[in-house]
């Protein structure tokens, strides 16, 4: 399992915010690989809002006593004191990403963004912008830099806009059986990334065309089959840099990249650091974060 996640100053209680808008009190993720079941249950919820976004697999989800099965492209919201209830299974290969929120204004800025009341599961389609906003909210947290906490916020906002830009697309455009086709080609893309992959033959073996193809998986996922391939690569690459002593060369290799020289430029494009300058810079926080005390 890999689980990286933040809290504002370092406490895991939950509280309620009356003097902002909206605040960020909490965020971070889950990837389950080898660990059989992850429960989670709350019988009196929290006094806080809690957004999930499944990225990748599936999750499972209980409302008022009812299982509901989450897959990936989804977003998950619980309201303050409702009851929370939800498992992961390893067998599933969920990736999940979390943030829990408060404020004087947030029924009324989820009602803005197209969030009823009373929803809880909201389409929103795979996207790498998505991890993207959540991990940058993990890393201010962590990081706890100047104005930390109004940059979460911005984040934050940043992610409701893009899934109510989602929510506003039309009905007609969310076939189920075509949501459903796309969802299968991101799980096979999900769990073939490191090995070489032929959109045209995959869109063979369906039985469609390639411009269907990717006209439909741009609107699910919003990004192309290709690019959607590479983010896998480069995220995986990613993980693999924080959570493992491999070399460059090696992880290059472990998410299909043969020219070391290309995963260097792509992951720089992507991450704004070469995977090198990456690793150091994560080992100099984790360095920091230790000091910190001491300093004090």
């Amino acid at each position: 399992m890999y689980t990286n996640s933040a809290y504002w100053h370092q406490t895991r209680l939950d509280f309620k915010d009356k003097k902002h808008p909206i605040f960020i009190g909490s965020c971070g993720t889950y990837r389950l690989y080898t660990i059989k079941k992850l429960p989670t249950h709350r019988p009196r919820g929290r006094l806080d809002y809690q957004l999930l976004y499944v990225a990748s697999g599936k999750a499972h989800f209980y409302f008022d006593g009812k299982e509901e099965i989450v897959s990936a492209g989804n977003m998950v919201l619980y309201r303050p004191k409702e009851e929370q209830r939800y498992y992961y299974y390893g067998a599933d290969h969920p990736e999940v990403y979390w943030v829990h929120f408060t404020g004087n204004n947030v029924k009324n800025i989820l009602r803005k963004y197209g969030i009823a009341d009373g929803v809880h599961v909201i389409y929103s389609g795979v996207s790498m912008e998505y991890k993207h906003l959540y991990m940058n909210m993990i890393e201010e947290l962590q990081l706890r830099k100047e104005d930390y906490e109004e940059l979460l916020v911005y984040y934050f906002m940043q992610l409701l806009i893009l899934l109510h830009r989602q929510i506003l697309v039309k009905p007609h455009k969310k076939n189920p059986m075509i949501m459903d086709d796309m969802a299968q080609a991101v799980d096979y893309f999900r769990m073939h990334y490191n090995k070489q992959i032929n959109i045209e033959k995959y869109a063979a073996s369906k039985n469609i065309s390639v411009s269907w193809f990717i006209q439909n998986f741009k609107q699910y996922t919003n990004t192309t089959p290709a690019q959607y391939i590479q983010n896998l690569r480069l995220s995986n690459a990613k993980s693999l840099l924080e959570t493992t002593n491999y070399n460059v060369t090696e992880i290059s290799n472990l998410v299909r990249y043969e020219n070391p020289l290309y995963f260097s430029r792509f992951f720089r494009k992507q991450f704004g650091a070469s995977p090198s300058q990456f690793r150091k810079q994560l080992r100099q926080n984790e360095e920091n974060q230790m000091t910190e005390p001491e300093k004090k």
